[in-house]
């Protein structure tokens, strides 16, 4: 069931109650999580390119961080943000303190842990700053991009932001995880690299972002404009 859209601006609709929000937070919390336990820790050769497995899936969560920002705008988007950026803090933690367990006698599977959850500090580090500050600068752009196209072409925001947001995020993450392992060619390779297949899934699933964000609006009832909001990452303005 549809319901008439409404033009608002952030500081209303952030004070909105949305009958979807908890499930799409909830949802983009899950893909940062799984895509960084589970494909962060594997390399792929596909076509005779090697690339870190979770960058099929890690994306999805700028999508999400898309649609968040689209549709219910920048203030209720920081709000997933930081949901996000503790359930990293707290899920780098536990592996810590799971791995450092000794483990019990006759258990053989403590070298295989520590190869899947053992990351150092370094890359845990860099992952979590990464995507804090990427995914501010995603939405970030977005939200100012919709002011100054009036909401059209969503596509040139979706894009436009990841290029921006995924830029921000490979500039931290590979030379605070890497440089100094690797040469500093093999960190810019790889860093431009993966930048760039980011941005490519990015506008292969313009098409999804655009059905998911039509669905989304057709259902609130709204279409958030941030007009009149702090942008400050740390503001605790315009909060539900």
């Amino acid at each position: 069931m549809t319901t008439p859209i409404q033009h608002i601006d952030g500081t209303t609709g952030a004070r909105r109650h949305f009958r979807y929000f908890d499930y799409l937070m909830a949802a983009f919390v899950a893909i940062l999580l799984l895509s960084n336990l589970i494909g962060a820790s594997k390399l792929a050769t596909v076509g005779g390119i090697t690339f870190g497995a979770g960058i099929l899936f890690f994306p999805l969560s700028y999508v999400l961080g898309d649609v968040l920002t689209e549709v219910y705008g920048y203030a209720n988007a920081r709000r997933c943000v930081w949901m996000g950026f503790g359930a990293l803090i707290f899920m780098a933690f536990m592996s810590y303190v799971v791995v450092a367990m000794p483990p019990a006698e006759g258990w053989g599977g403590q070298a295989a842990y520590e190869s899947v959850f053992g990351s150092t500090w370094r890359i845990v580090a860099a992952s979590i700053l990464a995507f804090w500050a990427g995914e501010f600068v995603n939405s970030f752009v977005l939200a100012k991009m919709k002011i100054m196209t009036g909401g059209k072409h969503l596509w040139t925001r979706t894009i436009g932001s990841t290029v921006f947001g995924q830029g921000v995020d490979s500039l931290i993450f590979y030379p605070v995880a890497f440089l100094g392992n690797w040469t500093t060619s093999q960190v810019l390779t790889v860093m431009v690299t993966n930048w760039f297949f980011k941005v490519v899934w990015e506008a292969v699933l313009t098409p999804v972002t655009y059905a998911v964000v039509g669905w989304f609006k057709a259902r609130e009832g709204v279409d958030v404009y941030d007009t009149g909001i702090d942008f400050s990452p740390f503001a605790k303005t315009d909060a539900v």
